[in-house]
């Protein structure tokens, strides 16, 4: 049978095939079947074609955690439009920016009058079908094309502005051809919903798991913090998260022997999985798999995987201790470039194939990101092509035939899986009354985790009046952990900023 074409049809086939013999969606306690939702999905496909007419462009989604939230995904992308995913939790000016950036025609949210706030046409999602406009027929559906946008995830940029990454609906159906059965999914099977939808690890939970017919739970974010329970607590069978969070459980000292015993599938991304994570997790989850995922945003949310032997003991040895990366995805290529721009086994890893975007919302971003397929060529003097490889920025070696991941090539920072340009956060901060420079740096925290830590001068600046600043600017995961104040910011022999001498500075004076 042919894969669709088009990202709903995935969610389409399940519900031609299960209708409502499964359960495709449960969160908080309320559960809907495959075919429920879908008639969900298409109540809110009505509403947004009433409102924008037969062709939407882009949809915001201003909505958390509910059913709401999931079900009008479904209904923009069944209404042919774009989503771009809002966090609400992220402060109005951000939001607003983006909403500009995108272009939005409407923004679907869960919470009255949170987006007419942000100047934007607003319509309010319903927790059930609401009376409204029938349910269009299959074929009164704007159906989008495979180079049509499927959705738009922001990312941190370092000019101090989001930056859209758009994601066709070619690149994410090639991505679900390869990922849709790898896991093994079927009836019984209850897949975490761990990330927010404006990460795109959540497309990942969405589609992998609806595409074959499993069950999406979605843990409150409450419940993240508390991984253990929550896999027993939910009865989850497959799990995907950021590294990160198996510190949370180490934390509580939950990670017993045999204490996830329901987990078949352990999946890692966003960020380095240390190798020691790796085994405390699967002592308490000695039945599941362990994979790593690897990708930026721009390949569709992965583009290698490494399934760690099933044996610990034959687990790789690695010059960082964190888990390969592994092998690119079916379909797609990869080349290591050395600092000469010459082919090594280590040096920066560039990716090329059906998964990779065509160029940023903002054309200006795409300098410097894209290197041509031809030796010797100007990247500069010809447009994108399919054949264009993407540079990650992402430092690898080759061990025993996988990818490991060492690092970035650039001030890139990446926190619990959250892709962040320090110059972001710098160029708020400079913003700010008192300060006239600012320098943003990740410091490890108690279990060698990075959070980040700003710098700033200026004689009057007040660290708490900065952290409340901050709050109206930026997003939660991009705020400091901690904001120092010195009189300069030291400087090596070239003039730049001295990181190994600030680092050697702040540990005296935290």
């Amino acid at each position: 049978m042919t894969d669709p074409q088009h990202v709903y049809g995935w969610f389409a086939r399940s519900v031609e095939r299960y209708g409502d013999e499964r359960v495709a969606l449960e969160v908080g306690g309320q559960s809907l079947t495959y075919r429920q939702l879908d008639d969900l999905a298409a109540g809110h496909a009505a509403q947004i074609l009433a409102r924008t007419g037969s062709g939407p462009r882009r949809v915001g989604l201003l909505a958390g955690r509910t059913v709401s939230a999931y079900a009008g995904y479904l209904g923009a992308l069944r209404a042919g439009a774009t989503v771009v995913p809002l966090n609400p939790e992220h402060p109005p000016s951000r939001t607003a920016s983006i909403i500009e950036a995108a272009g939005l025609d409407l923004v679907l949210t869960d919470t009255p009058g949170a987006a007419v706030v942000l100047g934007v046409t607003e319509l309010l999602l319903q927790p059930t079908t609401a009376p409204g406009p029938p349910p269009p027929a299959p074929s009164d559906l704007p159906e989008p094309g495979p180079d049509d946008i499927a959705y738009i995830i922001f990312t941190s940029g370092s000019t101090g502005s989001p930056k859209g990454v758009p994601v066709l609906h070619r690149n994410l159906c090639a991505y679900l051809a390869v990922m849709a059965g790898r896991y093994g999914i079927g009836a019984d099977s209850r897949m975490s919903a761990a990330f927010d939808l404006t990460f795109d690890g959540s497309v990942h939970d969405l589609f992998v798991a609806w595409a074959a017919g499993g069950t999406l739970v979605v843990p409150s974010a409450a419940q993240l913090l508390s991984p253990v329970a929550t896999v027993n607590n939910l009865r989850l069978t497959h799990w995907f998260s950021v590294p990160s969070l198996i510190s949370f459980a180490e934390r509580l000292g939950t990670l017993k022997p045999d204490s996830m015993p329901t987990l078949r599938w352990s999946v890692f991304g966003g960020e380095a999985l240390p190798l020691t994570a790796a085994r405390a997790w699967r002592t308490a989850a000695p039945r599941s798999a362990i994979e790593v995922l690897y990708g930026p945003t721009e390949l569709t949310i992965s583009c290698t995987a490494h399934r760690l032997p099933d044996d610990p003991s034959a687990w790789p040895t690695t010059p960082n201790g964190t888990a390969p990366i592994g092998h690119c995805h079916p379909g797609l290529e990869h080349l290591v470039l050395d600092e000469d721009g010459l082919p090594a086994d280590t040096g920066e890893l560039l990716v090329r194939g059906p998964q990779r975007f065509p160029g940023y919302l903002d054309p200006t971003h795409d300098a410097g990101r894209f290197h041509p397929p031809g030796d010797g060529a100007d990247a500069s003097a010809e447009e994108v092509t399919a054949d264009h490889w993407y540079r990650t920025g992402d430092r690898v070696t080759l061990r025993d035939g996988a990818l490991v991941h060492l690092g970035r090539t650039d001030h890139q920072i990446k926190v619990r899986g959250h892709r962040i340009e320090p110059g972001e956060v710098e160029a708020v901060l400079r913003e700010l009354d008192g300060v006239r420079d600012a320098y943003v740096l990740a410091v490890p925290d108690a279990q060698g985790s990075p959070e980040l830590h700003a710098v700033v001068t200026g004689g009057a600046c007040d660290p708490q009046k900065l952290f409340a600043e901050l709050t109206d600017r930026l997003p939660p995961y991009m705020r400091p952990r901690r904001i120092s104040v010195l009189e300069s910011l030291p400087l090596n022999a070239n003039g730049k900023i001295d990181h190994r001498a600030l680092l050697t500075e702040l540990s005296l004076t935290r």
